[in-house]
């Protein structure tokens, strides 16, 4: 069965890399999901709708929480990047410079 999700030959790669590469395409899934919704919900007039729609989002939000946590896991240089990068006020860019002298050391 042929998928875009491999850039090198699949048989080649081990169950470890096949299986990254799924949560990988599965990150982006979720992500282009959250997408869509947001575009949907900005112009749904109907209530009901509307409650579907962000009730669906937020469960895409959730997998795409759950998907980065996976990756998260498996790459200590990115746990340590979206430590030194997620949920902190400020500079985003300058959390980002900071996360890459950081992830240097790891």
């Amino acid at each position: 069965m042929p998928t875009d999700q491999y850039h090198e030959p699949p048989a080649e790669l081990s169950q470890e890399i096949r299986t990254f590469a799924r949560v990988v395409a599965s990150l982006q899934e979720e992500a282009e999901a959250i997408g869509w919704y947001e575009q949907r919900l900005s112009l749904e007039r109907d209530s009901q709708a509307r409650a579907i729609m962000a009730n669906a989002q937020q469960e895409e939000f959730k997998h795409f929480a759950m998907a980065l946590e996976f990756l998260a896991r498996r790459k200590p240089k990115w746990r340590v990047v979206l430590k030194d990068v997620l949920f902190k006020d400020g500079d985003i860019v300058e959390h980002g410079e900071e996360a890459e002298e950081d992830e240097k050391k790891v």
